[in-house]
């Protein structure tokens, strides 16, 4: 079994790049097992020997999804959310009035949630921004929370977690016990699949970036690899978010971090940047409380009150 996990960690790096530590075997039981029995095989090593030969896409794809972790949830962490309020888009805004063009990627889109939060605040924002052209592009290595992105049908569950009232109120329909985000916010967004370790320039370039909680499934040469092409299509005056957990120590980067806003990353020699002492670990991004959420049990009940309240 050891020689087996050691061997199926190798391929998951060399293939997606995803590290695998010691630490993890339980993901091995929990996630790849299942695929073992479905296909009928005899153990873990029979399935790294078909996936060394190469001759079962789907195989490899199946795998490579489900050791993938895609934990998210809206406006996770708060913090970055409220600095592309507050920081971000009024600084793009002013920069930006002549051409009125916008472009967001959303690099670790999984299953949409950071995507549709922002699209949501520009929703916010629309007033202020006739005329604009707007594009949020959402990334992911798996087609499978892809197709969930898409639809953006959400259970009873995750529009609980970080998801304000008002917001499931304005945007979502409820679909018996699920919430569909509306067909308007679902348009802002384009979802496509994109391994981080291939060529993404294709992307074109973008005003802001969110890497969050992706990275840290990488070794370093890898981050820093990732980081120095995703800075190569960052605009001069553009933004780049790390994950609550992430940081520049100890990676050679041309990034350096916002002189007042620990977490907000631009490109070396932009205008924000030239106060900045470069000094990105105090940059370091820390998770804040999650903004008020919707109270558990909240339903089709809680709804029409809600709504009364609103309308009163």
């Amino acid at each position: 079994m050891s020689q087996a996990f050691d061997a199926l960690c190798e391929y998951l790096r060399r293939s997606s790049g995803l590290v695998m530590e010691q630490s993890k075997k339980y993901l091995v039981e929990s996630r790849v097992m299942p695929i073992v029995r479905r296909e009928k095989l005899s153990g873990l090593e029979e399935l790294v020997l078909l996936l060394q030969k190469g001759q079962s896409p789907k195989l490899a794809k199946d795998v490579i999804e489900a050791m993938t972790i895609n934990e998210t949830y809206f406006f996770r962490d708060k913090s970055p959310f409220d600095q592309f309020r507050s920081v971000m888009l009024p600084a793009l805004l002013t920069a930006r009035q002549n051409e009125k063009r916008l472009r967001i990627w959303s690099a670790a889109a999984s299953t949409g949630q950071e995507a549709y939060s922002l699209a949501m605040i520009l929703d916010e924002h629309a007033a202020r921004m006739p005329g604009w052209k707007v594009e949020i592009i959402g990334t992911d290595l798996s087609e499978q929370v892809l197709d969930k992105a898409r639809k953006g049908i959400y259970s009873q569950f995750e529009v609980q977690r970080g998801l304000p009232a008002p917001m499931l109120l304005r945007h979502f329909n409820q679909i018996g016990d699920s919430w569909q985000i509306s067909d308007n916010m679902r348009s802002k967004v384009t979802f496509r699949q994109l391994n981080l370790l291939s060529d993404f320039t294709s992307l074109g370039r973008f005003d802001i970036i969110l890497c969050r909680n992706v990275l840290i499934y990488f070794d370093a040469s890898r981050k820093t690899d990732i980081l120095a092409r995703m800075t190569r299509i960052l605009a001069p005056d553009g933004f780049l978010t790390l994950g609550a957990s992430e940081s520049l120590i100890g990676l050679k980067t041309d990034l350096v971090g916002h002189p007042e806003q620990r977490g907000i990353f631009m490109r070396a020699g932009s205008p924000a940047a030239a106060t900045s002492d470069n000094t990105t670990s105090r940059f370091a991004v820390r998770p804040d409380p999650a903004p008020s959420a919707l109270p558990a049990g909240f339903g089709a009940t809680a709804l029409s009150a809600a709504r009364f309240r609103s309308a009163g």
